[in-house]
């Protein structure tokens, strides 16, 4: 038997095949996301990167099925989540999906939970209506997980409610709602938004124990680069409702393909860098989905633009890059530029995490 044999492939948690998500309005169709393609396995983190407006959150939403429908349609592709295409399940099914096998945590924590509730009963009540337990019982494990995402006093606390709690505690309660039947998969939107840095690091790093502890995927969905450096795996950089690269983070950070993750990149603040030198900021706004320029879309803030850039959209290119100072193999990666070859040559972004 060969070795092939005796190692059939693993199935992906989570496979996103040429997903298209279009916005039918009375000004007309627009598409938001068109054709992303990308995947996360178990214990492993995905770190989704992009502007606002650059369809990271529309994806997930498509990917979680929570969709606004009107306005908002998933017009082709494939999500493929444990071997199964989610797009095939009645909603019933795929609600079933979502409650148990899926879950996600938003931006806005406040906005998320429900005012009027303890969150100790908002907690409770995931128990109760999922496995039904009884009151008693399913308060007790409330306890234990908010106990579990260090939450202090958590016996004591969960009778407050979610304007009795800082930004940082409330984004803590989100992630035990998330965690509380046990998901195999959970995406995180912007999950430290308006959060300070210390808070930040507080959070990502739970994020990151709690994926290592239950074996789960989790996609990061962000527009930071600086808060995922430690714990993402694999980054994908969206521009436009496009995916315009993807790799490893460590290489990703080392050596950008693409102008976009560069500027992105230069963008951060660095503890190593000259002093009073001024962050690079990339010039102009993104454009709209119905706006979009012939050619390639980061075209008009480009630096490196030239001719063909303005009239041919580039491909997701493949591209085969290993640091051999590292001692790297060459990883996989993907560029939606036509001169990521040069791109890569440039001079290095950022010190790898």
């Amino acid at each position: 038997m060969s070795c092939a044999e005796e190692q059939p492939a693993v199935e992906r948690l989570l496979d996103v095949q040429d997903l298209r998500v279009e916005f039918r309005t009375r000004d007309g169709v627009t598409e938001a996301v068109s054709g992303v393609s990308y995947g996360v396995d178990a214990g492993r983190t995905l770190a989704v990167l992009g502007e606002s407006g650059s369809g990271k959150s529309v994806t997930a939403q498509a990917i979680m099925g929570i969709l606004d429908s009107p306005p908002a349609f998933v017009t082709g592709g494939r999500i493929l989540f444990q071997g199964r295409d989610l797009l095939e399940l009645g909603e019933e099914e795929r609600r079933r999906v979502r409650g148990a096998r899926m879950a996600m945590i938003f931006q806005d924590a406040l906005s998320a939970l429900n005012p009027v509730v303890s969150v100790g009963a908002q907690l409770a009540e995931m128990y109760e209506v999922h496995q039904g337990l009884p009151r008693r019982a399913a308060h007790a494990r409330a306890v234990e997980l908010m106990d579990r995402v260090r939450i202090p006093a958590a016996k004591e606390r969960a009778g407050d409610y979610p304007h009795q709690f800082s930004g940082g505690m409330r984004q803590r309660i989100m992630i035990a709602m998330a965690l509380a039947l046990e998901p195999d998969l959970i995406i995180a939107d912007e999950p430290t938004t308006a959060l300070d840095v210390t808070v930040q690091a507080q959070v990502m790093d739970l994020l990151a124990e709690l994926r290592r502890e239950y074996d789960m995927g989790l996609i990061l969905i962000t527009h930071d680069l600086g808060v995922v450096a430690d714990v993402a795996d694999t980054i994908v950089v969206m521009y436009a409702g496009r995916i315009v690269e993807t790799a490893p983070v460590r290489d990703l950070y080392r050596r950008p393909a693409h102008p976009y993750t560069r500027g992105l990149l230069d963008s951060v603040p660095r503890l190593d860098g000259d002093r009073g030198r001024e962050l690079y900021a990339i010039k102009g706004l993104p454009p709209g989905p119905a706006d979009l320029p012939p050619g390639c879309p980061f075209t008009p803030r480009c630096p490196r633009a030239q001719d063909i850039c303005r009239t041919e959209r580039p491909p997701l290119y493949e591209v085969a890059y290993g640091d051999a100072a590292y001692g790297d193999a060459p990883a996989k990666r993907t560029s939606a530029c036509h001169f990521w070859k040069d791109e890569l040559d440039a001079r290095d972004a950022i010190a790898a995490p």
